[in-house]
């Protein structure tokens, strides 16, 4: 029996480690084909020995306008076409000067926007214009956050990290209304807090943990793991989802319709 993505080629921009090597994974246990980009050389050979075969995993920056057409090309010339694009890269700009408004910096919001809405930017024209080219339609996935529209005030109140995940919505719905008479589908992933290198910070805070207990109170009130995700990236980018496009899907363990509550003992 066939998987959901057999015959299918996917480029995933952020696909050696986190929620996008899980996805990698995934597309291929689905029967599709993968090439995955990421940054740090020895990420990209621990995910080309674990994709095997059905992947071919390169080094690239997706602040880089060059990098998604690359990865789009080699998914066209080594795997005989392209159908689906998920971009996962991004990260947090808090090192950087990211912070609450009064305390935000330049900088951080430069590198922030950059990292998280820019490079989604240079993904999603790439794929457009190769399923343009191809007159093929096809799919295209974008990873938010629920932080783009349920800010939490008290433990990540990075408000460039929130302004990028907020503009990938934007840039998505506008991008599927325009496209749709083409056959290309645009969705948004926005996912809760998930354990990931990205928020190692949060995994490590006692006062954040018991927050998301409530914040995040789905299956036992937990941190998020990368495959809470992969269904949901299989099913958009395959042909299931056909008539679905300028969706947000939440994957958040219930943050976005939980209070969520911290004690003063959380504080100390």
């Amino acid at each position: 029996m066939s998987g959901p993505l057999e015959g299918k080629c996917i480029v995933i921009i952020g696909g050696t480690t986190g929620l996008g090597l899980s996805a990698a994974r995934a597309v291929v246990a689905a029967g599709g084909r993968v090439v995955a980009v990421g940054r740090d050389p020895d990420n990209v050979a621990a995910a080309a020995a674990a994709l095997g075969s059905s992947a071919r995993v390169v080094v690239g920056d997706a602040t880089d306008p060059a990098t998604a057409p690359a990865a789009i090309a080699t998914a066209a010339s080594g795997f005989g076409g392209f159908h689906g694009l998920y971009h996962v890269a991004g990260g947090s700009g808090r090192r950087r000067g990211d912070g609450p408004l009064h305390e935000l910096t330049d900088d951080g919001w430069d590198f922030t926007l950059d990292l998280n809405l820019k490079s989604v930017f240079h993904s999603a024209r790439a794929a457009v214009r190769q399923f343009l080219a191809q007159g093929s339609g096809g799919s295209i996935v974008h990873c938010g956050s629920v932080l783009g529209s349920s800010p939490s005030p008290k433990f990540f109140a990075t408000h460039a990290y929130a302004t990028a995940k907020a503009g990938v919505v934007g840039l998505s719905r506008a991008a599927a209304a325009r496209y749709a008479a083409d056959g290309i589908r645009v969705n948004v992933l926005a996912p809760g807090l998930v354990a990931t290198p990205m928020s190692k910070r949060a995994q490590d805070d006692e006062a954040i943990l018991g927050f998301i207990r409530t914040k995040q109170p789905l299956d036992g009130g937990r941190i998020g793991v990368p495959e809470d995700l992969d269904a949901a990236v299989v099913w958009l980018l395959s042909d299931a989802s056909r008539f679905v496009t300028g969706q947000v899907i939440a994957i958040d363990g219930g943050w976005e319709v939980s209070e969520g509550r911290w004690t003063e003992a959380n504080d100390e």
